[in-house]
């Protein structure tokens, strides 16, 4: 039987199979208990366009500290910031991945902030 883990493994290389496919740039998600990581890769895959997470200094001043990078509120600056710094690198539109993370909670408020900064997908 697989863990928790190897699933959520599992259905992320399933996703990014579909989105190596579409060849557009993918926005990358990865969530622990303290932190949220986003990353801009380059269609192919072999390049980090843009990142951006709770763990840089910028933004835990901006959010308040340490140990305030695990909420929705911090998840909402990574989607913010990770779109910036996107667009400054030249990319519009990507394909969110979600890593296999359900899309609630802190996925959904970094992908919702992403779009309303200007990224689409």
């Amino acid at each position: 039987m697989l863990t928790k883990k190897e699933q959520r493994l599992r259905r992320s290389r399933q996703t990014r199979i579909r989105i190596a496919n579409q060849g557009v740039a993918r926005l990358s998600v990865n969530r622990t208990n303290l932190h949220i990581y986003a990353s801009v890769i380059s269609g192919d895959g072999t390049k980090v366009l843009a990142s951006a997470s709770t763990a840089e200094v910028e933004v835990r001043n901006e959010i308040g500290g340490s140990g305030k990078g695990g909420n929705v509120a911090a998840a909402q600056a990574i989607g913010k910031r990770i779109a910036e710094k996107a667009k400054a690198a030249g990319v519009e539109k990507v394909a969110f991945d979600r890593a296999g993370f359900a899309y609630h909670g802190r996925v959904k408020a970094l992908a919702d902030a992403a779009r309303e900064a200007g990224l689409q997908f």
